[in-house]
């Protein structure tokens, strides 16, 4: 499979020059759905030559991202096209091989289970083959290369290319079993954008089934490792913090960088949820519904961990899809990450029910939103409602199509153990209803 990898690494390279080279780098840099106030490239620059001129990035109100990515461009500003490329192409590589080890475990597991007789006898048309499960990972750093929204990202220079980076590394050193490595990884992402926070579940419970160890609370060995693995990411964690202060002198960077993700001061439109609400808002409501809005992404992870205990890497996959929905400030890039991940899931497809109608709400919304920003801001023929009325179609579409694959997984997890021809106790057909 290396030499296709190759051949996709060679096209998406391709692709990416031709546009930097292209008109289009301006348009595409400025488009508020692929750069956010967080990562904006301009807003890079304009903290590099605060850097330069000897003042802090953050003593203005302008630069919101982190001290270690600010130092790197401080070194690598003439390369910036190629560290972008580099760190698309790094993503895709980590991801492709990160799926390979889940394919191995998985087909493990299934063969095991399927040994134990923990499957019905009917369900031999669910069992997923080698064969089928073979170009799996070709197809998800496809996905991830060559997906427009990835493409708009790097050529925009927007950092979210960079936290995608970091996470792939992430799960590549969970589905490798390293603990340390894991922890590392998701405390230098947790650092970027402090949202992958929520991984932490998903990761410990892939790791300790790795490890053979039981998810139960009065296990000793559960509580042991959760302790390592917590201890692990914590001091990672607080190691960048240091380093970015021995870097800055300064703790200037908190406020800056976690305190603009957490109370959202700029509301200049995106593709989120946050920024109308908020521009409509009476101030001194402001405070409950930020805290409302930003627990609302942490507040899935429990009641996940507890039904999907079991499906860590599937766990995940929702996880990072939540984040990019209901962020503060996302883009495009957020959401190329967890599509990649789409084709892992193939074998769902047969249980999915709204997958054509939403990938067209999709689609199109992705296309009406350089129009009516366009009517708002230099036709002055529309107005911000029907910018966040796409926008707000655009989250809807992308919650249903996670929804409809929660709903595929279960439906299938069921019709393994169960069988696929379901009767009621007076042998008629039953017709299953997941609630």
């Amino acid at each position: 499979m290396a030499a296709p990898l190759v051949l996709v690494v060679l096209v998406a390279v391709t692709v990416r020059a031709a546009l930097y080279r292209s008109s289009l780098a301006d348009f595409i840099s400025e488009r508020v759905e692929v750069s956010s106030p967080l990562n904006a490239w301009k807003r890079v620059v304009e903290g590099l030559a605060l850097l330069d001129l000897g003042v802090s990035p953050y003593s203005g109100a302008v630069f919101h991202e982190t001290p270690l990515i600010i130092y790197l461009f401080h070194f690598l500003i003439e390369y910036a096209e190629l560290v972008f490329m580099i760190t698309d192409v790094l993503t895709a590589v980590a991801l492709y091989l990160a799926i390979q080890d889940f394919n191995r475990a998985v087909f493990k597991k299934q063969k095991l289970l399927i040994e134990l007789d923990k499957y019905a006898a009917d369900v031999a048309e669910l069992i997923r083959t080698p064969m089928e499960m073979h170009h799996i990972p070709l197809k998800v750093a496809l996905f991830y290369l060559l997906n427009p929204y990835t493409v708009m990202s790097c050529v925009a220079k927007s950092t979210c290319a960079i936290n995608n980076t970091v996470t792939a590394f992430f799960i590549l050193a969970t589905m490798k079993g390293s603990a340390f490595l894991s922890a590392v990884f998701l405390a230098l992402a947790t650092y970027q954008s402090l949202y992958p926070l929520t991984l932490f579940a998903p990761a410990l419970l892939y790791l300790l089934q790795r490890q053979f160890i039981p998810i139960k609370l009065k296990s000793k060995s559960f509580w042991l490792y959760t302790m390592q693995y917590a201890a692990l990411y914590l001091c990672s964690l607080v190691v960048i913090i240091c380093l970015s202060f021995f870097l800055l002198n300064s703790w200037d960077f908190i406020p800056s960088v976690y305190g603009f993700i957490l109370s959202v001061p700029d509301l200049t439109p995106n593709i989120g949820l946050f920024w109308y609400f908020f521009a409509e808002m009476f101030e001194h409501f402001s405070l409950f519904f930020v805290c409302v809005f930003q627990i609302n992404v942490f507040f899935y992870t429990i009641p996940l961990a507890i039904k999907l205990k079991e499906h860590p890497m599937f766990f995940m996959f929702v996880q990072i899809a939540i984040i990019s929905i209901f962020k503060s400030y996302p883009t495009v890039g957020d959401i190329a990450l967890y599509m990649a991940f789409l084709p892992l899931w193939s074998h769902l497809y047969r249980f999915l029910r709204n997958i054509f109608i939403l990938s067209c709400v999709l689609i199109v919304c992705s296309l009406l939103f350089p129009v009516l920003w366009h009517l708002w801001i230099y036709a002055g023929s529309a107005n911000s409602n029907f910018y966040y009325a796409i926008t707000l179609t655009f989250n809807i579409g992308q919650i249903l199509l996670i929804s409809d694959y929660f709903y595929a997984f279960l439906r299938r997890e069921y019709y393994l153990t169960h069988g696929l021809h379901l009767t009621r106790q007076d042998g008629t057909e039953a017709m299953l209803v997941l609630k």
